[in-house]
């Protein structure tokens, strides 16, 4: 490498550098904050624990009920990263094979969703339409509505359908396969590396999700999810801030997330490379 190269590449990789530490550093503050007890927390003297408290991750999943609300938020996000993945795919390969009325409303809504956010506004609504189905008390109510909030993975899903040429549909159906088995069969298996990072993308979402599973377990506490369990770690004894815990907790409760990044790194790397190349 000449100096000429190395003089261009330096400010380059400190500024990578400098980001890389950025974002890495409210991750070791919060890592080295959960074997810390509250005194050092809150008088923010020490930056490394004085003597590391390994106790914090006990107390945090027992006090939390770790188990139930583990299993809670594994069930929302499963299902629902599988019901966004199925809608999003059969409406992304609907819209891009097949001519119908109302197909450019039915984009434009999709997009409208996007752009148009009333946050909370509509949690009365959706909260009265799955009391008129019966599931106001129920994980399937969170579920349901997370799916609907498809809009993202459509228009991901639909950019690689584009992808992927018509020719192999046409080939398909000169081989026997109708409309549906050519989606199973044919292009679906095609788009594992996209349904990847979709489902990275909704797994996450669907994890940290905080606001539904509250309005849906108020009155079912055995339904909260780790992030509604997270917040009520915040006082302990005699209403006393519990910080070291809720770090604790937010630790344990990242680990699945690092999980199924682990597992869908790949396909993320091959989309990133692929778009990269178009």
């Amino acid at each position: 490498m000449t100096i000429r190269k190395m003089l261009i590449r330096t400010p380059v990789w400190l500024l990578l550098l400098a980001t890389a530490a950025l974002m890495l550093f409210p991750i070791v503050v919060a890592l080295l904050g959960s074997f810390k007890t509250n005194l050092e927390l809150t008088t923010g003297a020490t930056f490394f624990p004085e003597k590391w408290q390994f106790k914090n991750y006990v107390q945090a999943w027992n006090q939390a009920d770790f188990s139930s609300f583990t299993f809670n938020s594994i069930y929302v996000a499963v299902f629902a990263t599988a019901g966004t993945l199925l809608i999003s795919a059969m409406a992304a390969y609907a819209v891009d094979r097949v001519s119908f009325r109302g197909k450019k409303l039915f984009v434009f809504l999709q997009s409208f969703t996007l752009f148009i956010s009333i946050g909370a506004v509509v949690l009365r609504p959706q909260f009265d339409l799955m009391v008129s189905i019966g599931l106001q008390k129920s994980l399937w109510g969170v579920i349901i509505i997370l799916i609907s909030a498809h809009a993202t993975a459509f228009f991901m899903v639909i950019g690689f359908f584009r992808s992927i040429p018509k020719d192999l549909d046409e080939a398909a159906l000169i081989d026997g396969c109708n409309f549906y088995s050519t989606f199973w069969r044919i292009i679906l298996p095609l788009l594992r590396p996209a349904l990847a990072v979709v489902a990275l993308f909704t797994f996450r979402n669907a994890w940290n999700e905080y606001i539904l599973p509250l309005v849906f377990s108020l009155s079912r506490p055995d339904l909260q999810t780790l992030p509604v369990g997270l917040a009520n770690l915040r006082y302990g004894a005699g209403a006393a801030m519990e910080n070291q815990l809720m770090l604790a907790g937010a630790c344990i409760s990242i680990l699945p997330l690092l999980l199924v990044y682990l597992f869908a790194n790949r396909s993320f790397m091959q989309v990133t490379v692929g778009s990269v190349k178009g």
